[in-house]
């Protein structure tokens, strides 16, 4: 498990959020099937990528709810449409890591358990993302798509 580590630069989403506690999959999923008929309401999008966003008040809080969001990148906030919101990730540094198949949860616990103990990093109070681009299959092991996981050292 070797991610690679990268400062992102500044991204503009919107899209629709949820809040959800750890392990209510359903959520996810009802999220996206919200978003995904209306993802052509937004205008500006950057790419055809999707990326969903992880918004933990303390990530290790596992009992907390969290927030998450379906959006996609734009080049301008100006117009959001009605019942959607904004959010904007700032400059930062994360750890890229490439997730094949569809057990995200998998996925999570091994960067946590694996790769963070003996990398240098811990995990920063920032927002955790994935972008699902041309490698993405809804519901296939063979998808892929990249976790970037908040990283400070």
């Amino acid at each position: 498990m070797k991610p690679k580590l990268i400062t992102i630069s500044d991204k503009k989403l919107i899209g629709l959020k949820s809040s959800m506690h750890h392990g209510e999959f359903g959520n996810i999923v009802a999220l996206w099937k919200r978003f995904m008929p209306r993802k052509k309401e937004i205008l500006g999008c950057l790419n055809s990528e999707l990326i969903a966003v992880q918004a933990y008040d303390d990530f290790n809080a596992i009992e907390k709810p969290f927030d998450i969001w379906a959006c996609v990148e734009v080049s301008s906030l100006e117009h959001i449409p009605e019942g959607m919101t904004s959010l904007t990730i700032p400059e930062s540094d994360y750890a890229v890591f490439v997730h094949k198949g569809m057990d995200a949860a998998g996925t999570y616990q091994k960067i946590m358990t694996e790769w963070l103990p003996t990398s240098g990093y811990d995990i920063d109070n920032r927002l955790h993302f994935q972008v699902m681009g041309a490698k993405y299959i809804n519901g296939s092991q063979e998808s892929e798509e990249d976790f970037y996981v908040p990283v400070k050292n």
